[in-house]
Formats: C-alpha cells, sequence, structure tokens
C-alpha cells in the first residue's frame, strides 16, 4: 500500500487510477485489505483504560492571593503577638504597683493602730497624773487648813501631839516627811507635770492624726493602683481575643492554601498520568503501525513471489475482516453510541484514541467529500460501492480528496480532536440511503452484521 500525504487537506492526485466495471481487484489490494484489518483488530483487543475525571486545577492567581491572605494574617498576627507582650509587660508593671500599693496601705494601717495605742497610753498616763495631782493638792490643802487653825505656828512636834488619833497621826507625820523632803513649791512641780502630760496628749493625737491622713493616701494609691490594674487587664484580656482571632484567621488562610496547593497537585499528577496513558497509547498506535506495515510489505512481496496464484475475488474478498469486505474505522475505545439525548441524535459511534491514530475506510468506494465540515473541523465522506455513506469526522488530518477512489482498510485520515470536541476521537457514522447528511442509523448493528466488532453500545 502506498504512503498518503501527511498533511492538511489533500487534493485529487494526477493519474489515479479509476476502476472497471465487472473487473476484479488485483490479489495484491485483497491481501493487504486482510493485514490492515487484521492489524486494527489486534489494536482493539485490549480496551483501554479510562481516564479519570481531571480534578480541579486553581489558577496561579487563587493559590496567589491564598498565600497572600495567609502572609498578611501571619503579619498581623506578628503584631498582635508585639502588642501582647508589650500589654504583659505594663501588666506586670501595673501589678507590681498595685501590689506595692496595697503594702503601703497595710504599712499606714499598721502604724495608725501603733499611734492609736500611744495615743491610748498617754492618755492612761494623763488620768493617772491627774489623779496623783488631786491627792497632793487634797493633802497639801487639809496641812494648810490644819496649819491655818492653829495659828500658823505649829510645829512638826504640836502638829503631832495634836493628832487625835492613831491615823491622823501617821497621816500629818507622812504630809511633815513630804513637805520636808521636797523644800520646794510643790503646787509648782504638779503644774509642770500637768503641762507635761497634756503636751504628750497634744503629740500623741498629731501622731494619730498624721497616721490617719497617711491610711487615707495609702488607701487612695491603693484603690488608683487596683483601678489601674483592672484597667490593664481588660487591655491584656481584649489584646488576648484579638490575638486569638488572628490565629484563627492564619490557621483558616493556612489551611485554605494548603487545599489549593493540594488541588494543584493532584491536578499535576492527574495531568502526568493522562499524559503518560496518551503516551502508552501513541507508542501502542505506532507500533500496531510499524507492524501492520510490515506485514504489508511481506503480504506484497509474497504477491510479487505468487503472480495471480493469491486468492482473489471482488472488492468484498479474502483479506477483510471476515471476508466481508469491511474493516474497523480504526482501533480504540467506544466512549459514546448513537442515540438521542438532551432532545438532539447523536448520529454514530465516537471511538477514543490518540491523536494520530490511523482511520481506514470501512469499505471499498469513492470519496464525495474530505476536508472542513461544520462541527466536525474535519471530517471525510466515502459512498461505498454498497450505496452507504460512511462518515468520518473529527479527524486530525486527511490524506484522501473528492472524487478519488479507496479500498477497505485503506488510511484515509488520522484520529484527531477538531470542531466541537472534547477529546480525541473519531466520530463514525453510516448513512444507507446514500444521502451525505440524513438517514443515519446505529452504526455498531450495521457493523456487526458485516462482520465487524467494535465493542460496546450493546451491538
Amino acid at each position: 500500500m502506498s504512503q498518503r500525504r501527511s498533511h492538511g487537506p489533500a487534493t485529487p492526485r494526477a493519474g489515479r487510477r479509476c476502476p472497471v466495471a465487472g473487473r476484479s481487484p488485483r490479489p495484491l489490494r485483497t491481501a493487504l485489505v486482510g493485514v490492515v484489518a487484521g492489524a486494527a483488530l489486534v489494536l482493539t483487543t485490549a480496551p483501554a483504560v479510562a481516564v479519570p475525571a481531571p480534578p480541579p486545577n486553581p489558577t496561579d492567581g487563587q493559590i496567589g492571593a491564598a498565600r497572600s491572605q495567609q502572609d498578611a494574617a501571619a503579619a498581623e498576627v506578628g503584631r498582635i503577638r508585639a502588642l501582647v507582650a508589650t500589654a504583659e509587660a505594663d501588666l506586670e508593671r501595673v501589678g507590681v504597683l498595685a501590689e506595692a500599693a496595697g503594702t503601703a496601705y497595710e504599712a499606714a494601717v499598721e502604724e495608725l493602730q501603733l499611734a492609736q495605742e500611744a495615743a491610748d497610753r498617754a492618755a492612761a498616763e494623763l488620768r493617772a497624773a491627774d489623779e496623783a495631782v488631786v491627792a497632793a493638792e487634797q493633802r497639801i490643802a487639809e496641812f494648810s487648813r490644819d496649819s491655818y487653825m492653829n495659828g500658823g505656828s505649829l510645829t512638826s512636834s504640836a502638829a503631832l501631839l495634836d493628832s487625835e488619833g492613831p491615823g491622823e497621826l501617821i497621816q500629818r507625820a507622812a504630809m511633815l516627811d513630804y513637805v520636808a523632803a521636797n523644800q520646794l513649791d510643790v503646787l509648782g512641780q504638779f503644774e509642770i507635770a500637768r503641762v507635761r502630760q497634756a503636751n504628750a496628749e497634744s503629740s500623741a493625737r498629731a501622731t494619730r492624726d498624721e497616721r490617719a491622713t497617711a491610711e487615707d493616701t495609702a488607701e487612695a494609691a491603693k484603690a488608683a493602683a487596683d483601678a489601674q490594674l483592672a484597667t490593664q487587664q481588660a487591655a491584656y484580656a481584649e489584646i488576648e481575643a484579638q490575638k486569638a482571632e488572628y490565629e484563627q484567621q492564619l490557621q483558616a488562610a493556612q489551611i485554605q492554601l494548603l487545599e489549593l496547593q493540594g488541588a494543584r497537585n493532584a491536578y499535576d499528577q492527574w495531568a502526568a498520568q493522562k499524559a503518560a496513558e496518551e503516551a502508552a497509547a501513541r507508542e501502542a498506535a505506532e507500533r500496531a503501525a510499524r507492524e501492520a506495515e510490515a506485514e504489508a510489505e511481506a503480504a506484497r512481496n509474497r504477491a510479487n513471489a505468487g503472480g495471480d496464484s493469491s486468492s482473489g475475488g471482488g472488492d468484498g474478498g479474502g483479506g477483510a475482516v471476515g471476508g466481508s469486505g469491511y474493516v474497523k474505522p480504526t482501533s480504540g475505545r467506544v466512549s459514546s453510541c448513537y442515540g438521542w439525548r438532551w432532545g438532539a441524535l447523536h448520529g454514530g459511534v465516537d471511538i477514543a484514541a490518540p491523536i494520530g491514530t490511523p482511520v481506514y475506510a470501512v469499505t471499498s468506494g469513492v470519496v464525495r467529500r474530505a476536508g472542513t465540515a461544520t462541527g466536525f473541523g474535519y471530517a471525510v465522506y466515502i459512498e461505498g460501492d454498497d450505496g452507504a455513506v460512511t462518515v468520518y469526522g473529527h479527524v486530525n488530518r486527511y490524506f484522501v480528496s473528492a472524487g478519488e477512489r479507496v479500498s477497505a482498510g485503506e488510511r484515509i485520515a488520522e484520529v484527531g480532536n477538531r470542531g466541537q470536541s472534547t477529546g480525541p476521537h473519531l466520530h463514525f457514522e453510516v448513512h444507507p440511503s446514500g444521502r451525505m447528511h440524513g438517514g443515519h442509523v446505529d452504526p455498531v448493528p450495521w457493523l456487526n452484521a458485516r462482520g465487524v466488532f467494535v465493542g460496546g453500545c450493546g451491538g
């Protein structure tokens, strides 16, 4: 089989041979048809592995925004942590001051108590002194009265002898001893003692008042320190709450970034798996094509060596699958079946395969159209010798042109992803009525009836 052109829309080749009515094709053509059909069967024996649907792929902008949000939250958390550290230091300072103020207040209370006790002692001493002065005054008054009544010249002996009894005698003796021993103005000394006691009372009272003032000052300082401590504690609690809130925002931003990064990693892994599977499929297709070419070369050599002795027959003769003259349009996995869906007819069967997978003419016939086609991108229409039109859509490249004669199993195009396509595949249709764009039938049972089995779709 000669290699067709491998670029874009093909043009009719000059000198192309035309079929002669009633003449059978050469044995070489029949043999090549068999080789190509056999290769097509080999390619389709192993079902293709379905690639899972792609996971969501976050954009670089989304990941960048999440990273920026995380950085902003981290910066805010850092700022709040600095404020918390400052608040902690202030709280510690205010706490120490409040504690010192409380200690000073307790010391002032203690000093007031001591001053009160000293004042009480001074008052007690004053009362005792007053009582002693009164008693002395009474004794002196009695002595003076007695002296006056006795003429003022009463000697000590006379005063004693004049006593009416032992008790008075003892009292007068004590008074005389007291007056004789001191030889000074007893009343003056008593006045000095009274002044001293009054001064002591005044000093104790002043000390007590001073301590009371100190207590009031300490109590006010303590109250102010307690208020400042309460204010600082409230400010610290507020900053702590803000810190917790920003830390939650940072955690949420980190989680979002991790989720997006995880989604990106999952998508990259899926893309790598998909690329590996597509590469494996392309390698398998290329290997099958090489094997088919080798078989074709061997068939040509055998035909050249055997001349016309090879088996012959019509277009549906030996070499075609099942001996019917029909072959599978391409190798691959059936991904969508014929039928109505969403109010529209899917008028063919989709066979998923890597871009570049060979597409073969299902039956011998004449190319009615090859090139651009609405919805298909590129498509090839062949009117077979049986009158049915077969359609090959979404092809990447085609190697035939309108009016060209093709045989079953010839490579006419390669699988593509052009037009309204969601993935590389061949869209294959059959119009038994011979119409180009109408009269669709389900291709699977149509092929099955001719000995070609594509699998899937219950055909």
